[in-house]
């Protein structure tokens, strides 16, 4: 026996009784819940009895009749709270909103990038790692090598950071864009495509 088959009948007993609280709750008879399931009456007590095993089969139609989710009368855990809740931080010009909260390896943010002082020519860095940008709004300066790029809302750049790189706005209008940055130089599989090509 798997360790998995204790925790399943634990949670098949408690769904007879979910279902007579939920058809008691409705105000409902054993008889009317039939007619509107399709389900016999005896079905339906056996059910609620614990005497027959609940299937999809049979669960469906119930669920619509009360007109609840799946979830609900097999007893699912309820899922946590998805959000991500990451204090911003703010560092060279830029406040950066945590999006992910593993450590290590692929991190996403997204950045609001202010206006700074206009650059001719831009202190390109190189670290280990690879990087993916998606602009939100406004209008971001990419200079990468020897390539001095302008994305635009809805644009994609993404590069190995062991190339000599720079980004920031690229005129006196802030910038939001998604950021993913690993350390580890994992590719991500979104490619912009070239200019002029359909």
């Amino acid at each position: 026996m798997s360790t998995s088959e204790p925790a399943l009948d634990v949670v098949l007993a408690g769904v007879g009784p979910r279902l007579r609280a939920l058809r008691l709750r409705k105000d409902l008879t054993l008889t009317s819940l039939s007619a509107t399931t399709g389900i016999s009456v005896s079905t339906l007590s056996r059910l609620e009895s614990g005497g027959r095993k609940p299937t999809l089969e049979l669960l469906l139609p119930i669920a619509r009749a009360h007109g609840v989710a799946l979830d609900e009368l097999v007893g699912a855990p309820p899922v946590g709270d998805p959000r991500v809740r990451s204090a911003p931080i703010e560092q060279h010009g830029m406040v950066m909103w945590p999006l992910s909260n593993q450590p290590g390896g692929l991190q996403a943010y997204k950045l609001l990038v202010r206006p700074g002082e206009p650059r001719a020519e831009p202190e390109q860095k190189v670290h280990e790692g690879y990087d993916w940008l998606y602009v939100l709004s406004g209008r971001l300066r990419v200079v990468l090598g020897e390539h001095d790029l302008v994305l635009k809302r809805g644009e994609v750049a993404e590069f190995d950071t062991r190339t000599p790189h720079w980004f920031g706005a690229a005129d006196d209008r802030p910038v939001e864009l998604l950021a993913l940055f690993s350390k580890q130089g994992e590719r991500v599989h979104v490619r912009a495509r070239p200019k002029g090509s359909a």
